[in-house]
C-alpha cells in the first residue's frame, strides 16, 4: 500500500543531497589542496560535479515515469556509494585526473536524488507547502553540516581512502532503504512550451528574480566550496579547524533560514532582504580583512545569516507572481539562474590562480553587492507595476 509515509521517507533524500553537494568543500583539505596551488584544477572539480548533475536531471525525466520515485532514489544513492568508493581508489595526488570521472558520477547521483525527492514530496507539498519546504531545507542543511563535521572529526584519525569508504556506507544504507520503500507514482513532468519560456525574458521582474537567484546561489556555494582553503592559506589554521568553521557556516545558514521563516510574517520582505544582503556584504568584508580566527568566525556567522533569508523570500515572491513556478521542477528562466549559479565555484579557481588566495572572496563579495542592487531594482519595479495596475483599474 502506498501512503504518505513513503512520501515522508523521501524527505530523507535531502539529507543525502546536502552531503553530496557539500562534499568538495569538505574534502579539498584532505586532498592537500591547501598545500598545492593548482586552483584552476579545483575549479574543474566543481565543473565536473555540475556536469554530472545536469546529465542526471535530464536522464531522470525518462526514468521517473517508467521506474518510479523509489527506483530513482535508490539509483541515486547507489551511484553516490560507488562514486565515493571510486574516489577512494584515486585519492593519490598522482591520480588526480581520475578524480574527475568520480566527481561526475557523484554529481549524477545528486541529480537523480534531487529530481526524485521533489517528486516524492509533491503530495506533501500540496498539503502544506511551507512546512514541507522548511523540513526539506533543514534536512539538506543538516547533511551539509554532517559532511563537514565527519571529515573534520576523522581528518587526523583515518587516511583519505578510509574516510571516503566511511562516507560510502551512508548512501549505501539509504539505497537499501529506498529499495524497500513504497512511493506514490510521480506526477506528470512540467514541460512548458519554448514560446512560453521565451516570454519570461520579456518580463523585467522574472529576469531580475532570476539574476538574483543566479548571484545568490553562486554566493552560497562559492563560499562553501572554497572557505576551508581560504582560511588555511589566509590565517594559517589547521585543516581540522577550517572544516569546523565550514560546519559553522552551514549551521549559520540553517539556523538563519529557520529564523527567517519565523520573522517572515512580522517584518517587511523588502526590509528583511535588504538587511540580509547588507549583513552578507559586511561579513564578506570582515572575512577579507581579518587576521584571526575570532574575526573569521564573526564574518562567517554574518555571511551565513545574511545569505539565509534571501532565497526563501525570493521563492515566495516568485510563487505569488509566477504561478507556474514549482520548486521541484526546472522551469524556464529560473532553471537557468539556478544552474548558472552553481558554476560560481568553478570561476573562483581561475581568479585564485591569477590573483592569489585573496581573490577567493571576490566572487561572493561582488555577488552580494549585485544582490543588494537587484533588491533595490525589484522593489522599484514592484512599486511601479503596482501603480500601473491601480491606474488601469481606475480607468
Amino acid at each position: 500500500m502506498i501512503d504518505v509515509v513513503g512520501n515522508r521517507h523521501g524527505l530523507s533524500g535531502f539529507f543525502i543531497s546536502g552531503m553530496l553537494l557539500s562534499f568538495l568543500g569538505a574534502i579539498l583539505p584532505a586532498w592537500r589542496h591547501h598545500i598545492d596551488t593548482g586552483f584552476s584544477l579545483i575549479g574543474y572539480y566543481f565543473l565536473a560535479l555540475n556536469l554530472g548533475i545536469l546529465i542526471a536531471v535530464r536522464c531522470s525525466y525518462a526514468l521517473l515515469p517508467r521506474k518510479g520515485v523509489g527506483f530513482v532514489l535508490g539509483i541515486g544513492s547507489l551511484l553516490a556509494c560507488i562514486a565515493f568508493l571510486c574516489l577512494a581508489v584515486v585519492s593519490s595526488p598522482a591520480l588526480i585526473v581520475w578524480r574527475y570521472p568520480g566527481l561526475i558520477l557523484l554529481g549524477g547521483s545528486a541529480g537523480f536524488l534531487n529530481s526524485a525527492v521533489f517528486h516524492a514530496i509533491s503530495p506533501l507539498y500540496k498539503q502544506d507547502p511551507a512546512s514541507t519546504v522548511n523540513l526539506g531545507g533543514i534536512l539538506f542543511g543538516l547533511g551539509c553540516v554532517a559532511m563537514a563535521l565527519l571529515v573534520a572529526g576523522t581528518f587526523f584519525v583515518y587516511t583519505v581512502p578510509s574516510i571516503l569508504i566511511l562516507l560510502a556506507t551512508i548512501p549505501g544504507l539509504f539505497a537499501i532503504s529506498y529499495a524497500r520503500g513504497k512511493f506514490a507514482p510521480p506526477e506528470a513532468m512540467v514541460d512548458r512550451p519554448l514560446r512560453e519560456v521565451l516570454k519570461d525574458f520579456r518580463n523585467p521582474a522574472a529576469v531580475m528574480f532570476s539574476l538574483l537567484l543566479f548571484f545568490q546561489f553562486g554566493n552560497e556555494w562559492a563560499l562553501a566550496g572554497w572557505l576551508p582553503i581560504f582560511l588555511i592559506r589566509r590565517l594559517g589554521i589547521s585543516p581540522e579547524t577550517s572544516l569546523t568553521m565550514l560546519a559553522l557556516y552551514w549551521a549559520a545558514l540553517l539556523v538563519g533560514r529557520i529564523l527567517a521563516q519565523v520573522v517572515l510574517g512580522r517584518v517587511g520582505h523588502t526590509r528583511l532582504l535588504s538587511s540580509s544582503a547588507l549583513a552578507a556584504v559586511f561579513g564578506c568584508t570582515i572575512l577579507s580583512l581579518t587576521a584571526g580566527s575570532f574575526g573569521a568566525c564573526v564574518g562567517i556567522v554574518l555571511v551565513g545569516f545574511g545569505f539565509a533569508s534571501i532565497y526563501p523570500i525570493v521563492a515566495e515572491k516568485i510563487g505569488h507572481r509566477f504561478t507556474y513556478y514549482h520548486p521541484g521542477f526546472y522551469n524556464g528562466i529560473f532553471s537557468l539562474a539556478v544552474t548558472g549559479g552553481l558554476l560560481a565555484p568553478w570561476t573562483i579557481g581561475y581568479f585564485a590562480e591569477a590573483w592569489g588566495i585573496q581573490a577567493i572572496m571576490v566572487v561572493p563579495l561582488l555577488g552580494t553587492v549585485m544582490v543588494v542592487l537587484l533588491v533595490v531594482l525589484i522593489t522599484l519595479e514592484t512599486k511601479f507595476s503596482g501603480n500601473l495596475r491601480r491606474r488601469a483599474g481606475a480607468v
